[in-house]
């Protein structure tokens, strides 16, 4: 769901910019009021934990991948609000330090996952978890529906707005000139791969810590509600890091799933499938590549040096296993109807060269996501840094 430069108009990406500007400031003004500053490590963990499982790919049906998000398990132990802060702290990092998704783009991007998600997620978590013990199954399963269905309609938010494009913006001759799919191909490509597996998968994953939790941190499923309260709970924060690093040790195996997430081809892909490359698309994509584009280091000819245009590197690691392997290329990208037809079998090689780049990518991000998001809810709080649960 990392939306590329190149693939929205300006209108259309400046139109998502103006729609979460005001629910950054929502977000803001709701951590004010019910975060302080002794939570602000939590949020940084959670911001962390949100970078690191984007980093993992899904083989989807089609050739294509994708990826969880987390965004619902965290709504529901930092409160929705602080989530958007801490997934879109970790949405920013990966678009400028990594090229996981557009500069111009971020806008849309923030919306769709770090707003869309989380609040969706959690509202839906809440209505059926209603009147339920913490420890009780239908909080636990109500956690994984609501993590199924916010995952869902962000799809769908990112879907509408890639579809808005093959139909509103073409050129005098009828070809398109940024994303080349309309609403008919846009919606299925996008909704049912994510609700039939990424969607599953994120429901699974987010019943699982919750249950996780119950057993070994419970506090935290009541962490929200306590804030709401005036009240602290006493939470243990190093098994949380201790799981954030061992999930970055095996971050790596999101490098066998090959293939390019559905809308993320560059115009390389574009090109040799629909005849062209749309002008708007040539015009803005691939300006900005990020610092260790794709989670590579940048002389490596294993970060998708094929792509020309628009990636989205987080969710393509397919073309970053090439690495001196020939495999792991994806040999068909978009097709007309909008989907990928074949992918060459992943090369094992190719991702033992891939691996090293990837980890310190991953810690690189993690350093970067962990600072500027306890920077961002302390100067939320106002108020000075407190040591009670660190230790």
């Amino acid at each position: 769901m990392h939306i590329p430069d190149g693939y929205l108009s300006p209108q259309t990406a400046g139109g998502m910019w103006a729609f979460v500007v005001p629910a950054w400031y929502w977000a803001g003004h709701k951590v004010k009021n019910t975060i302080s500053a002794r939570q602000a490590p939590l949020v940084a963990i959670a911001a962390a934990f949100s970078f690191v499982i984007m980093m993992f790919n899904i083989p989807l049906p089609g050739g294509t991948t994708g990826h969880a998000v987390g965004a619902t398990i965290i709504a529901i132990v930092v409160g929705p609000w602080a989530a958007v802060i801490a997934i879109s702290v970790a949405l920013v990092i990966q678009a400028i330090f990594f090229g996981d998704g557009g500069i111009l783009a971020i806008g849309a991007n923030c919306f769709n996952i770090a707003f869309i998600c989380p609040v969706v997620g959690y509202y839906t978590y809440r209505f059926f978890a209603k009147g339920a013990a913490t420890d009780s199954r239908r909080r636990w399963l109500s956690a994984g529906a609501g993590a199924w269905i916010g995952l869902n309609v962000a799809a769908l938010f990112t879907a509408i707005e890639f579809g808005l494009q093959g139909e509103l913006f073409t050129a005098a001759d009828g070809s398109a000139l940024y994303s080349p799919y309309g609403f008919s191909t846009a919606i299925p490509a996008m909704m049912i791969p994510h609700m039939l597996v990424v969607g599953t998968i994120e429901a699974v994953m987010t019943s699982s810590i919750y249950v996780f939790l119950i057993k070994t941190n419970p506090v935290l499923l009541d962490n929200y509600d306590y804030l709401n309260a005036q009240a602290a709970g006493s939470y243990k924060l190093k098994p949380l890091i201790i799981g954030i690093v061992l999930l970055l040790v095996c971050t790596p195996l999101g490098l066998l799933a090959t293939g390019t997430a559905w809308g993320e081809w560059g115009t390389k892909e574009i090109g040799e499938e629909i005849g062209y490359v749309p002008t708007g698309m040539e015009r803005f994509a691939g300006r900005w590549e990020g610092f260790l584009p794709e989670y590579a280091f940048p002389e490596s000819e294993g970060a998708g040096e094929d792509e020309e245009g628009a990636t989205g590197a987080g969710d393509e690691t397919g073309g970053a296993v090439e690495g001196g392997a020939e495999a792991a290329e994806v040999t068909a990208g978009a097709t007309e109807e909008g989907t990928v037809e074949e992918v060459a079998p992943v090369s094992l090689e190719g991702v033992e060269e891939s691996t090293p780049g990837y980890l310190i990518s991953g810690v690189l991000g993690l350093f970067l996501v962990v600072g500027v998001a306890l920077m961002a809810t302390r100067v939320l709080t106002g108020k000075p840094r407190s040591k009670e649960q660190l230790g």
